[in-house]
């Protein structure tokens, strides 16, 4: 007769043979900036456990560092930006995939300055394509943007100046096409006597040289962090982001001129734009409350004009991005309601109270028919992806987590506290 331990090993084994075959062919391969390379937290026809335990990591690595910027995927590559307080140096670091070896670390100078508790030096995630890698961060002097390839070489740097934050640095460059886009978003109000007010901004550089394209001057009030989307209309394609000053707007990729916007949050704007079809979605809170969910229908042609579709006040995220499969709209907010939507119209489909030590920070991903959710406590849920709430599985990770998780080549990795963390891949 089996013993209990006996058919939990079979199980796993079982489970983690079908994870190495099934995420082979089926999941992506890459999940290359910041909520996937799709943007809207979908890893597609991947495979997690629901649970899991220490001995099943494929690898860890101690990296040194607890940072809330998130790793990214490429071509069986692992980068990410960590900070070393001894040193005081920023590093922009490659592992492989595989095994967690290291295979490059690049460092540079970074100046300490005030952070809010929960933000790190190394809050930014890394862009990257098959050609180059690209990070962002600041300092109170200096604002970079800088250009690497996949050998760690540094092929060009820019510094746009002064950052101005009582929160400290926090956005990611995006990559479109022959652009790199940074949203340099400051302080202006808040402010001690002997601050001036930060220049918020829209910019885009020549992926090739770092020259700029442009620079489009947004309303200052408070610091922003969302990564730029990108949504193609009749009117040309056009670069969405959402801020306290503006609210919902939209530039021109080729002028940056303002196209459109809407005044539509409250509060400071700490997630990223969704973009479904012609409705994009943005978040506004703080840390006292009163977050809100905004949906704003993208004008498509000329002389229309945007318009709010609904609005959802009640468990709206106010740091964690949602997730978005079909039309669905799967989100945590900071305190632990977990909740899904109809993307389309906000009606809700269920909305659950799940808890979470410490609140939530990171952004929940799917990755197949599950959705996956960490709290900065470092306790991990695993929530069926449907239309009806199930907790598949819980478990405490062991140390702080506020990086959001990354997933492909059938690998999910877990920045927690010092540690990056695999679970599943082709060495299972």
């Amino acid at each position: 007769m089996q013993t209990r331990s006996s058919l939990r090993a079979i199980a796993t084994l079982a489970f983690f043979a079908c994870l190495s075959y099934c995420t082979s062919i089926d999941a992506a391969d890459n999940w290359n900036r910041f909520h996937g390379g799709g943007g809207n937290g979908d890893a597609g026809k991947g495979m997690i456990p629901s649970q899991w335990s220490d001995s099943d990591y494929s690898w860890k690595r101690d990296i040194g560092s607890r940072d809330v910027g998130s790793p990214i995927i490429i071509d069986g590559k692992v980068y990410y930006l960590a900070y070393r307080a001894e040193k005081r140096q920023m590093s922009l670091e490659s592992l492989d995939l595989a095994n967690g070896n290291l295979r490059w670390s690049r460092p540079f100078p970074q100046t300490e300055y005030h952070l809010h508790n929960r933000n790190t030096f190394a809050s930014g995630t890394p862009s990257a394509d098959e050609k180059n890698i690209f990070v962002a961060y600041a300092e109170p002097e200096h604002t970079f943007l800088k250009c690497f390839d996949h050998d760690g070489n540094e092929l060009w740097s820019r510094d746009f100046g002064s950052w101005l934050s009582q929160h400290g640095f926090g956005t990611s460059p995006r990559i479109h096409g022959d652009s790199i886009l940074l949203f340099n978003s400051q302080q202006a109000e808040q402010l001690r006597p002997d601050q001036t007010p930060g220049i918020s901004r829209l910019i885009s550089v020549d992926r090739y040289t770092g020259q700029t394209q442009w620079e489009t001057t947004l309303t200052a009030t408070r610091s922003c962090y969302g990564m730029p989307a990108i949504h193609q209309s009749e009117q040309g394609t056009q670069v969405i982001n959402a801020n306290t000053g503006d609210g919902m707007f939209a530039l021109d990729l080729k002028t940056g001129k303002k196209l459109w916007n809407l005044e539509v949050f409250e509060k400071r704007v700490c997630s990223t734009p969704l973009i479904h079809g012609d409705i994009a979605i943005g978040t506004s809170g703080s840390g006292g409350g009163g977050n809100h969910l905004v949906a704003v229908r993208i004008p498509t042609r000329p002389g229309q004009q945007p318009e709010q579709l609904y609005r959802i006040d009640r468990g709206a995220p106010y740091v964690p991005t949602p997730s978005i499969r079909g039309n669905r709209m799967f989100m945590v907010d900071d305190k632990g309601i977990a909740s899904c939507v109809n993307v389309e119209t906000g009606e809700s489909v269920w909305m659950e109270r799940i808890g979470g030590r410490q609140g939530y920070g990171a952004s929940p991903i799917l990755i197949g028919d599950k959705l996956l959710v960490i709290s900065l406590g470092g306790e991990a849920k695993v929530l069926r992806a449907s239309d009806q709430f199930e907790l598949l599985g819980e478990m405490d990770l062991g140390g702080p987590v506020g990086a959001s998780p990354a997933y492909a080549n059938g690998c999910l990795l877990l920045r927690v506290e010092n540690e990056l963390r695999c679970i599943g891949g082709q060495s299972i």
